[in-house]
């Protein structure tokens, strides 16, 4: 998604917006809210240090009932962040995702804002 990428940029020089005290600006509103929330976070951290999960070890792994976490991963899904693989364990069957580069990609931006939020708030 574009907008995490080019939060807190201008044009197309790439340099940070500044305020008026011409400091850079890492405004807490210019995170990337689809991946802001809480289940969609962990989702997404446990999908960047792992290739694929099934949806049972998301589950496992991030405490969620399985209506919650199937809501927040269609969400990344449907924003491209996450692909989705359906197949039969046997008889089971069985979901499978992992992370897109689109995903990697709006993950790192995310991260980069708060690390540049955090660095901000300790001066």
């Amino acid at each position: 998604m574009a907008r995490s990428r080019e939060a807190g940029r201008t044009g197309t020089s790439g340099r940070r917006r500044k305020d008026e005290a011409g400091k850079p600006s890492f405004k807490p509103e210019a995170l990337d809210k689809l991946i802001h929330e809480r289940m969609r976070l962990g989702i997404m951290s446990a999908l960047a240090v792992n290739d694929r999960m099934s949806f049972q070890e998301l589950k496992d792994a991030l405490d969620a009932t399985d209506g919650n976490l199937s809501v927040h991963a269609r969400k990344l899904e449907e924003a491209g962040y996450l692909a989705c693989a359906k197949s039969f364990d046997g008889r089971v069957p069985r979901t499978d995702y992992n992370i897109t580069r689109a995903g990697r990609t709006a993950l790192e931006g995310y991260l980069a804002h708060m690390e540049r939020i955090i660095r901000s708030a300790r001066g």
